[in-house]
């Protein structure tokens, strides 16, 4: 298994209404190594749910409930979407203050690759995250 990192704004689409959705398409990726990220996930990878811009936090956690696919928002071959669905909620979350302040996370995408909307995220990383969130 692997795990991943999503951002979403929350007044665009908030971990709320994902949860309310019972899933989504994670569509609009236009920035290749994002989208390389999607194609690299499988059915059944833990996503963190980061609420990005306003929260700057993991709320949650999410899986990959359908593999890489044609983004459907476009007809331009080099997008695609994977189908995510919700597990839980992140009891505390997990702000990126709290992320920058622990060493063993210095080297996770968030951090280093602040921009990118999907990045990977490494196991160590995902317990210690899980943790801090009070799981």
């Amino acid at each position: 298994m692997n795990y991943w990192l999503v951002k979403s704004e929350p007044f665009k689409y908030s971990w709320d209404q994902f949860v309310k959705d019972k899933k989504t398409f994670w569509d609009g990726v236009r920035n290749y190594a994002a989208r390389n990220n999607l194609k690299a996930m499988k059915k059944g990878d833990q996503v963190f749910f980061y609420h990005s811009n306003e929260g700057l936090a993991i709320v949650g956690i999410a899986e990959v409930a359908k593999e890489a696919y044609q983004d459907p928002t476009t007809e331009d071959p080099n997008w695609v979407v994977v189908e995510l669905k919700p597990v839980k909620a992140i009891p505390k979350p997990v702000t990126l203050d709290d992320i920058k302040a622990e060493p063993s996370l210095a080297d996770m995408d968030l951090v280093r690759l602040s921009r990118l909307s999907v990045g990977a995220v490494k196991e160590a990383e995902y317990k210690k995250v899980l943790k801090m969130g009070g799981l």
